[in-house]
């Protein structure tokens, strides 16, 4: 009697495997992802980058909330808690990581983890700062879009001397808690290719602003470069157009909106379509794709842009031949 009690209750146990299985199987199938987002800027910086990234996420299908969830790390600007931010992401832990703001997200991402996808999206050069071995084959666990911005530092000294030919002195404007700070070597030698002196001037909140235009313009600074950094995206930028304003001084940026924000001049890629596509690509390996076999996107066309308006403003009388240069015209 007590071997076929046994036998009963091994036949239900066995018939009780067999129904948790498949269940099992489905549950991890109907499992909702998670990407780690990890900025160096603030959210209400970033609000045109995140809404970029998830147009690119729809159109592949994954809508936040729906069935992909997000968690946002935002370092607002204090670049050494990135590394910890990064951490908490790995931990969590997350199925890929995508790193915007600058070039110091993403070598915190891939300094926390080898295993885990990293999707980045910057203005600098990848190869130079170690994010991957080549740009059609990244290797390892990263890939991503790169706005080719500090390689651009030296095409944007020689537009603002074509802007005005009497410019003497550029002041470049860098975040000296950003790495790609050290780009301003490159600028310095290309002004000297063209007999132009250029002044470093640094920020790296939004109170050292005003003071960046001061020592502009005490070194004698004809105008104004700012170099890539999330801290002069979204609202600082509208700060910095204010700030050119008030000090008189004609300024470039790597935004493309910034001309249309009332800025003098920019020359840029159209981020906001890249920062799409960096979504997609977060898409693609999110369904499994890895991220060694999805080469570097890289921008193939350039706009450059001018608002007369503000020139008009400033006394600035543009030649004809370079606006017959740019792209843009804002009247």
């Amino acid at each position: 009697m007590a071997s076929h009690i046994e036998r009963r209750q091994f036949i239900f146990a066995l018939g009780g495997a067999a129904v948790a299985w498949p269940l099992g199987a489905a549950a991890q199938q109907s499992r909702v992802p998670v990407l780690g987002f990890l900025a160096s800027a603030s959210e209400a910086r970033y609000t045109d980058t995140a809404a970029a990234i998830r147009r690119g996420l729809n159109e592949a299908g994954y809508v936040e909330k729906q069935n992909l969830l997000i968690e946002y790390r935002w370092a607002d600007f204090q670049y050494e808690r990135l590394p910890a931010l990064a951490a908490e992401l790995v931990k969590r832990p997350v199925d890929a990581i995508f790193a915007t703001g600058s070039v110091v997200s993403a070598i915190a991402a891939k300094s926390a983890t080898a295993n885990i996808p990293i999707v980045f999206a910057n203005g600098s050069d990848p190869i130079q700062y170690g994010l991957v071995a080549s740009l059609n084959r990244p290797g390892g666990n990263i890939t991503g879009i790169t706005f080719i911005n500090s390689q651009l530092g030296p095409k944007r000294i020689q537009l603002l001397r074509l802007l005005n030919p009497k410019t003497a002195v550029i002041a470049v404007l860098v975040n000296p808690k950003n790495p790609n700070a050290a780009d301003a070597k490159n600028f310095e030698a290309a002004g000297r290719s063209i007999g132009v002196q250029i002044v470093i001037v640094n920020a790296s909140t939004d109170a050292e602003l005003k003071e960046a235009f001061t020592r502009a313009l005490e070194q004698r600074a004809d105008a104004l470069l700012v170099h890539v950094d999330a801290l002069f995206n979204d609202s600082g930028e509208f700060q910095i157009v204010a700030l050119a304003s008030q000090y008189r001084l004609p300024t470039m940026m790597a935004n493309d909106t910034f001309p249309a924000r009332g800025g003098l001049i920019s020359y840029a890629a159209d981020v906001r379509d890249l920062n799409r596509q960096a979504g997609a690509y977060v898409a693609r390996i999110l369904r499994g794709e890895k991220p060694a076999d999805l080469p570097v996107v890289q921008p193939t066309t350039f706009a450059l842009r001018v608002n007369l308006k503000t020139a008009k403003a400033l006394g600035l009388s543009i030649p004809e031949a370079f606006l017959l240069l740019a792209d843009e015209v804002i009247e």
